[in-house]
């Protein structure tokens, strides 16, 4: 969501385009894995069944990968709106990098994972994505079952905390620009839509009233703005993120629209809720510019049952910058290793 006009040119120039046309794996990264070379870091394509749903994932071996050996994981979990070969694909390859397996998965009834109609997106599938992507890679020749972290970004950060307050297999948790998606569905970004929360409510009663009458699936989020437009957005991440979705990281498989009838799932749904049941050491990282902090901060400060917790702000960074930017994807990657080094 983002303008691209103030998006290119905050770095010496300008943003290039990570290509997914130009990826063979379609990944849409800078630095993206090109191909699978012996001793390197390595990406594995993969196919597993999650409630009778094809999910597909993947799935990075860490160099001079030997399945005989055990090696910690950890599970990543994508943003909103986002694919595992964007963001969740960069962090999972450097983390890989650092010696994990490491898995991303595209969640059910999006991107390339099974589920009708598309773009679902409910709290309760997403954090059952997150369950299973711990069952799948528990399996996976190498991995140390009893060693698994989980890395949540963006909307998947609020999931992360969602699924680890009662997945303890999960031995830590770290969550980048975490992103509370059923506070902002029901209350608007920074609470800006409190006076409308009954209207849109309603809105999702019909719209679901219209999908079991055998009606068409009606779509919320997806805008087809003009650079003009998306300038005169009022947030960062709003203007930023078309940038980096629409034009500099774009895959075909992401998408910011959501079936409206999700609403009745999302607007009763909230991140923050019983995060005391989080007893695992806790590392949340966002941006010291982001709009979207106030998220962060208020799910840190409720996650009282772990005495393990840091919430580390990213000088100068806004929330889609943590996904792209060298110097602040360096900075919480570096957070990251050392946390997961010190609790897997």
């Amino acid at each position: 969501m983002a303008c691209v006009a103030a998006a290119i040119g905050l770095f010496s120039g300008t943003i290039m385009a990570a290509d997914y046309t130009k990826n063979p794996f379609t990944l849409a990264y800078d630095g993206a894995i090109t191909e699978n070379v012996k001793g390197a870091v390595n990406i594995n394509p993969v196919k597993y069944k999650l409630n009778g749903l094809d999910i597909a994932a993947n799935v990075y071996t860490p160099a001079n990968y030997d399945p005989n050996r055990k090696y910690p994981v950890i599970v990543v979990a994508h943003p909103n709106g986002g694919v595992k070969e964007q963001v969740a694909g960069l962090y999972a390859q450097r983390l890989a990098e650092q010696g994990y397996i490491t898995i991303t998965a595209d969640a059910a009834y999006q991107g390339a994972s099974g589920g009708l109609p598309r773009s679902v997106d409910k709290p309760a599938n997403r954090i059952e994505d997150i369950h299973g992507m711990a069952d799948f890679i528990a399996q996976y020749p190498g991995a140390d079952a009893k060693r698994v972290g989980l890395l949540g970004i963006c909307g998947g950060g609020g999931y992360a905390l969602a699924a680890a307050a009662t997945d303890k297999r999960f031995k830590s948790i770290g969550t980048v620009s975490m992103f509370n998606s059923g506070r902002v569905r029901r209350n608007g970004y920074v609470d800006s839509q409190l006076g409308s929360i009954q209207q849109r409510l309603q809105q999702a009663v019909d719209a679901r009233a219209q999908e079991t009458a055998g009606g068409e699936v009606l779509y919320s989020g997806d805008a087809n703005l003009t650079d003009e437009q998306i300038a005169k957005l009022p947030f960062d991440l709003y203007r930023q993120g078309y940038a980096y979705y629409w034009k500099t990281h774009a895959h075909p498989n992401s998408t910011f629209k959501y079936t409206t009838s999700s609403l009745l799932d999302l607007m009763r749904f909230d991140a923050t809720d019983h995060l005391e049941l989080i007893q695992q050491p806790l590392l949340m990282i966002a941006g010291s510019q982001a709009d979207s902090l106030y998220m962060s901060e208020d799910a840190f400060a409720k996650a009282t049952g772990t005495k393990d917790k840091e919430l580390f702000r990213i000088d100068g960074a806004t929330h889609i910058e943590t996904y792209w930017v060298p110097q602040y994807v360096d900075a919480a990657l570096a957070r990251l290793s050392a946390f997961y080094a010190r609790t897997l």
